[in-house]
């Protein structure tokens, strides 16, 4: 069965939500993500990723394209707004995955200027 995921482009004004994880500096610059649940809709696994791995609430989740690697894993990236007032902070992943209790840092970095991990910025123009 094809494993199901979403990654999400949370943005505020021109700036994009990264994190880096705190024990893990190899794993690079990333955007929220993970896995679709069983009948789990896309807008609301893109919600429940973002508010696990950095503790925000978003808004207007809107589909951007589709990505596919060379295992068969399907990524459905979608766009998502917020209007926090945070610049900087860490959070604990919460979560029943795999990830839950990393600690990211998480903040807000220029669009344009983000160079993402594992092939997360693939359809970063599409911000543009």
């Amino acid at each position: 069965m094809t494993r199901v995921r979403v990654a999400v482009y949370v943005t505020r004004g021109s700036d994009l939500l990264v994190f880096t994880q705190r024990d893990d500096a190899e794993a690079g610059v990333q955007v929220p993500a993970g896995g679709v649940r069983a009948g789990e809709r896309l807008d609301a696994a893109a919600v429940r990723e973002v508010l696990e791995e950095t503790g925000l609430s978003v808004s207007a989740v809107t589909p951007l394209g589709v990505q596919t690697d060379v295992e068969g894993q399907v990524t459905v990236f979608a766009h998502a707004t917020t209007a926090t007032p945070l610049d900087r902070w860490a959070h604990t992943v919460t979560g029943g995955d795999s990830d839950r209790g990393l600690s990211f840092e998480c903040s807000f970095a220029p669009a344009a200027s983000v160079s993402l991990a594992g092939g997360q910025g693939e359809f970063l123009s599409l911000l543009r």
